[in-house]
């Protein structure tokens, strides 16, 4: 069984607006380029550790990045699937969500998420840049509208294309339902209308290549509902060009 990472689930995401302080005018931090970020880069977590050791920061090194995981709540009540997430040893503890992750020259790249719980310093932060397309929607438009395309999708790597048999060593692969036990191309939804079938492997968008540093996920996040864009599929030995208009993500 593939472990699916699906474009319905959300980035775990909430947007708060925040008012000035007593006439103190607020400044904001400041974004940097996550996909800039390598193995092995400095990073400072910031956070509110445990509830109550306010401004907490730790220090570490990024140990990965392109990780897909499932995150749950603590209680085992709920859970999402998270994808493309960055790895880091900057302790990173309950409290802590919602933090920044930045760069040693102060510049947010990520945003603290979950913890492995079973494990010491093991924590994962989204890449800042899978969030600036909806920053900039939310900044236009007081609403928060996720693009959609309607696929359940697995981040290529090399064991998935062996395993897969697939023309592709890189891009989102989107399996055949009986390797998911659901649907993998959603009733209703932008990839349906478009004729993107199961199989296929979406290796570009607009010409952006998907892979470990920019997934499908980061890169869909840079444009906003309605938005028409161009898909490269390989099918079979096959290549496509697909043009298809995003969707808004359901509220769940």
């Amino acid at each position: 069984m593939i472990a699916r990472t699906n474009a319905r689930d959300s980035l775990d995401i909430a947007f708060l607006k925040v008012e000035d302080n007593e006439g103190k005018k607020l400044v904001a931090a400041k974004l940097g380029d996550s996909s800039k970020m390598k193995v092995g880069d400095a990073v400072v977590a910031i956070g509110n550790t445990l509830g109550q050791f306010q401004n907490t920061v730790t220090s570490g090194i990024i140990s990965g990045y392109g990780r897909s995981l499932i995150a749950g709540d603590g209680s085992g009540d709920q859970a999402e699937n998270l994808d493309d997430m960055f790895q880091t040893d900057a302790a990173i503890n309950q409290g802590n969500s919602g933090g920044p992750l930045v760069n040693m020259n102060g510049e947010v790249i990520g945003i603290n998420t979950a913890i492995a719980s079973d494990a010491q310093t093991v924590g994962f932060a989204i890449p800042i840049n899978n969030v600036k397309g909806l920053i900039d929607n939310v900044k236009k438009s007081g609403k928060l509208e996720r693009p959609y395309l309607g696929v359940v999708y697995v981040m290529v790597t090399d064991d998935i294309a062996k395993e897969y048999n697939l023309g592709a060593t890189r891009g989102a692969y989107i399996p055949k339902a009986e390797d998911m036990g659901s649907d993998t191309i959603l009733k209703d939804g932008p990839a349906a209308a478009a004729d993107i079938q199961e199989g296929d492997v979406i290796t570009k968008i607009d010409g952006v290549e998907i892979n470990e540093k920019s997934s499908l996920l980061s890169v869909l996040s840079k444009h906003k509902s309605g938005d028409s864009v161009e898909l490269t599929i390989l099918r079979g030995n096959d290549t496509k060009i697909i043009s298809v208009k995003l969707g808004t993500a359901p509220a769940s």
